[in-house]
């Protein structure tokens, strides 16, 4: 059976097989899913905020648009990263921008008023998934009484320091003995 990522492996990796079923909780593949669409929509302002600002009626934005692509992908990139919580906080703040930006739109000569209030309606759906997501990825840290477990009697050999010293020993008297391993 074919596995895409096989193909970056190289030839000491295991191959892969076949593959189960993922281990990452839905509120982190949630976070990457925003992550990925940030940096799709911050590329397109980016790269196209004339075709934004003369979809929306707001012509003359065109910088604004810009520089709110580039807190898109800041925060997509966020959102992807060990720190995804962040990312998505920035997301949740971002959505509260892009709403105040949109409703400035809201003005009675613009003919465009049905595309602002759909991209309105767009980004308050996103909104809830950001903030959601963002509750759902926050750091876990244990109850303020929570008893700390300490294990000062472990030593992370399975049959203790002791074992582990006897095996050493065991090991230094066999080497003692075998002609091949003293040079002599």
């Amino acid at each position: 059976m074919f596995h895409f990522s096989n193909i970056v492996r190289t030839k000491s990796d295991p191959k892969i097989i076949e593959g189960g079923p993922s281990l990452k909780r839905p509120a982190d593949q949630l976070a990457r899913a925003l992550g990925w669409f940030s940096i799709g929509l911050g590329v397109v302002e980016l790269l196209a905020p004339r075709r934004v600002t003369e979809t929306l009626g707001m012509e003359g934005n065109e910088t604004m648009v810009r520089a709110f692509g580039i807190r898109e992908i800041m925060a997509g990139i966020m959102s992807l990263s060990v720190d995804k919580n962040a990312g998505l906080w920035a997301r949740v703040g971002g959505d509260g921008l892009d709403a105040a930006a949109l409703l400035s739109g809201l003005t009675g000569d613009n003919p465009k008023k049905g595309n602002i209030a759909l991209a309105l309606l767009m980004v308050g759906g996103i909104a809830m998934l950001d903030y959601r997501a963002a509750q759902d990825t926050k750091p876990r840290r244990p109850a303020r009484d929570a008893r700390r477990k300490l294990f000062p009697n472990r030593s992370g050999y399975p049959k203790g320091l002791e074992g582990a010293r006897g095996a050493a020993r065991q090991i230094a008297a066999n080497a003692a003995k075998s002609p091949s391993l003293n040079p002599t």
